[in-house]
């Protein structure tokens, strides 16, 4: 019996959390093959079987394990079962005749392309022609009604009941007073306690300023095919904001460096952090020697990280450091906010959503796509003249992108 024990994922973390399990108690396990997801307070990560066997559970979803405790234990002198030696390899593609019977559920909510001249209309394959005309009449989409019909079927009357309660989930019973309590994740548990250090062991500002992204704008307009071909990944704004923040840091240090008892530590190199909205919460995975990186090198890299965080697959050294952080809160539609500072950083870019303004230009109203940015900086590194330098050295960097 072979006992598979929680690893250690870092030194700063003591346990974890059992997410799920991948693979039933007693079911027969080949080598490697995943058996659970854990997440730690930084990351999540997967135990593998060290060798074949029938699997037994030692700890339940959701149990918070220690570093070094019995997740399972493997049966390694059982027999094979015959079921298992019959089944077919994981990778092996699935035949085309296995699709056909799927589940119905993901098919339902596709659009069924408009004839020509017809406007879009929300169709659902398990709703009557009758619901289906009401919901394509009224703009609702089939995802937005709860099917009372035979096998989840919509019918009339439940899109009927959809627009007498706007707003409300499907199935939420009417009038409910209930309060569901869910247990933090690691994760969330780690962000929590950060935010709320950084709110109360700095002295945090943030200062608002405006750029305007035409210059900008215009290049990616000229080169993104161009760029797209040449180097496999498209042209964002993401590598703009890093390379003038890149730029702005090795001119004024000061911003570049963080508190350490009564020293004040200075980087000669750019780790920039990039918030990424995950799953299960707010991840910061780390793009090393930026100021080293082309644009396309920077491209690569955020959607390489952006792809990890979606997936649950960045490692605990990925998020670990960073010397200054750059958050997009416009991806959300966010006009103007107030970024927390990232500890120990000194300082945190909040980029938001690009929007038309009318703006004075040699004494002409002209109208501009205008961001706003938010720098939120720990005054005890950051004084007034550090900050409108970085300032004034990172809008000069987009202006002059040629």
């Amino acid at each position: 019996m072979i006992e598979i024990k929680v690893p250690t994922v870092g030194e700063s973390i003591s346990e974890v959390t059992l997410v799920q399990w991948l693979k039933k108690d007693g079911e027969w396990v080949n080598r490697d093959e995943l058996l659970c997801e854990l997440e730690s307070e930084k990351a999540t990560f997967e135990l593998n079987a060290e060798q074949a066997g029938i699997l037994h559970h030692v700890a339940k979803e959701g149990d918070t394990l220690h570093i070094g405790d019995v997740a399972c234990n493997i049966d390694e002198t059982a027999e094979k079962p015959a079921s298992a030696k019959a089944d077919a390899p994981q990778d092996t593609p699935r035949p085309a005749a296995a699709k056909e019977t799927t589940p119905a559920a993901p098919a339902s909510s596709a659009p069924v392309a408009p004839a020509a001249g017809e406007k879009p209309a929300a169709v659902s394959a398990k709703a009557t022609p009758v619901a289906n005309a009401i919901m394509a009449d009224k703009k609702i989409k089939p995802d937005g009604v709860k099917g009372s019909g035979s096998m989840g079927r919509i019918l009339k009357s439940d899109v009927l009941a959809a627009l007498e309660n706007p707003g409300r989930m499907p199935g939420t019973p009417l009038f409910s007073r209930e309060d569901q309590p869910k247990k933090m994740s690691n994760l969330r548990k780690t962000i929590s306690r950060r935010l709320v250090e950084a709110k109360n062991t700095t002295a945090m500002l943030t200062t608002f300023n405006e750029a305007d992204m035409s210059r900008i704008m215009d290049i990616r307009k000229v080169n993104k095919d161009t760029f797209k071909q040449q180097h496999g990944v498209g042209l964002g704004f993401m590598s703009f904001f890093t390379k003038a923040c890149c730029i702005a840091l090795q001119e004024w240090p000061a911003v570049n460096s963080y508190i350490d008892g009564d020293n004040l530590i200075y980087h000669d190199y750019c780790d920039i952090s990039i918030a990424v909205s995950a799953p299960k919460g707010l991840v910061v995975p780390v793009i090393r020697n930026a100021e080293s990186l082309s644009m396309a090198e920077i491209e690569k890299e955020v959607l390489t990280l952006a792809t990890k965080a979606r997936e649950n697959k960045l490692s605990v050294e990925e998020m670990t450091g960073g010397t200054f952080t750059i958050t997009n809160g416009g991806v959300f539609g966010s006009l103007m906010s107030t970024p927390i500072i990232n500890i120990p950083q000194s300082a945190i870019l909040g980029m938001h959503k690009i929007q038309e303004r009318p703006m004075v230009i040699d004494g002409k109203i002209e109208i501009r796509p205008m961001m706003y940015l938010a720098l939120s900086y720990d005054h005890r590194v950051i004084d007034g003249r550090n900050r409108s330098a970085s300032w004034c050295a990172s809008r000069n960097c987009w202006r002059s992108r040629n």
